[in-house]
């Protein structure tokens, strides 16, 4: 194959590999909360009006949400905030947006590469997510530590505990977003005993 025809192809590949992630980390997670959740409405539409219709309302704001995040991937195949303010904001928003009380610390005062930026922004919204659905947590925190050449970012809850890399399909996608730009993902969760995700990217 021509050499200039090969980098272009494997720059479709890997625009079209960033993409599908996207997707999954954001409004596909939302829209599958979404059909849950209105499988639950219908399956408590006759004995339970009033909480079927808790369950509606619960649905509109996450069909939404996902309508938004479709508008902003199709803006720039990342959330508008991260292209005009950077990663701090859009964590913030991400922390003000949860369910459950979220603490924030070392959020980067001046833009990084944009890999970076998304990659990080996906690693604290998906974590966050799998926080709101799964852990029974009261409170969570996002801490982001630069140094040497690399950024950590680190998502902890005080849940149940007992998440696991291989089940989720959430986290193996995020293990594959941050190995794509020669990162790792390691998950800390002991039963009973809150979880932490920690993501480490190169960040020169």
């Amino acid at each position: 194959m021509n050499p200039v025809v090969e980098t272009v192809s494997m720059l479709g590949l890997h625009h079209r590999r960033r993409l599908e992630r996207d997707l999954h980390d954001g409004a596909q997670q939302r829209l599958v909360s979404l059909a849950l959740t209105l499988r639950m409405a219908r399956e408590k539409l006759d004995a339970e009006p009033s909480e079927a219709g808790r369950l509606l309302d619960r649905s509109r704001e996450e069909l939404d949400e996902a309508l938004r995040e479709l508008r902003e991937l199709a803006r720039g195949i990342h959330p508008a905030v991260l292209s005009d303010r950077g990663l701090g904001a859009a964590i913030e928003g991400l922390a003000h947006r949860a369910p459950l009380a979220v603490e924030v610390a070392g959020l980067p005062a001046e833009r990084l590469p944009e890999h970076v930026e998304v990659a990080a922004y996906f690693v604290v919204s998906e974590a966050l997510t799998n926080v709101a659905k799964y852990a029974s947590a009261s409170a969570a925190s996002v801490t982001l530590i630069r140094d040497n050449g690399s950024l950590t970012i680190e998502v902890s809850d005080d849940g149940v505990g007992g998440a696991d890399l291989e089940l989720g399909t959430g986290l193996r996608g995020l293990t594959d977003r941050v190995a794509a730009i020669q990162g790792w993902l390691d998950i800390d969760s002991k039963p009973g005993h809150g979880t932490t995700v920690r993501a480490t990217i190169p960040c020169p």
